[in-house]
């Protein structure tokens, strides 16, 4: 898995990692937070992009992240999209808490950023989708309050 970092450019999934936690490691007594969110564009029936954005955000001092993108076939199911971004999230945050895990390097608290809200098309898989996450064992946020994919990931996708 490749992820592309603005300042490092393109980087491996241990790369990423490793990154993550030395800048975790900078300033260990801030608080921080990893979110994990996906967001997709199809374009034209033919095909869809997929973007996981990955932010290591230190709170209140800004933030460093990474994302992949990777495209796959045409979805015509709105439905079937938002299941695979949910599926991309929670498969890149069981990664980086298996490495976590194995290394004992840091802590952080883990929230899944759905590209699901109240308003729009969307508000009838917000229980599904944030049960897929907590059910998982990470926090899930919808929009508003979704950045990661609503924001960071979504200035991928085109």
């Amino acid at each position: 898995m490749v992820f592309t970092s603005p300042s490092k450019g393109q980087v491996s999934f241990q790369e990423m990692f490793e990154d993550l936690v030395n800048y975790t490691n900078e300033f260990p007594d801030d608080s921080y937070k990893l979110i994990i969110g996906t967001d997709s564009h199809s374009f034209l029936n033919e095909s869809v992009v997929f973007v996981t954005a990955v932010v290591v955000h230190r709170l209140g001092k800004g933030g460093r992240f990474y994302y992949n993108k990777q495209k796959t076939r045409y979805m015509e199911s709105l439905r079937q999209r938002i299941y695979y971004e949910t599926f991309l999230s929670l498969e890149v945050a069981a990664k980086i808490t298996e490495q976590i895990a194995s290394n004992g390097s840091c802590s952080l608290n883990v929230e899944i950023h759905l590209d699901v809200g109240e308003k729009g098309e969307t508000r009838d898989i917000i229980k599904e989708v944030v049960g897929m996450v907590i059910g998982s064992g990470y926090q899930a946020c919808i929009k508003p309050d979704s950045f990661g994919a609503t924001t960071v990931a979504d200035r991928f996708t085109k």
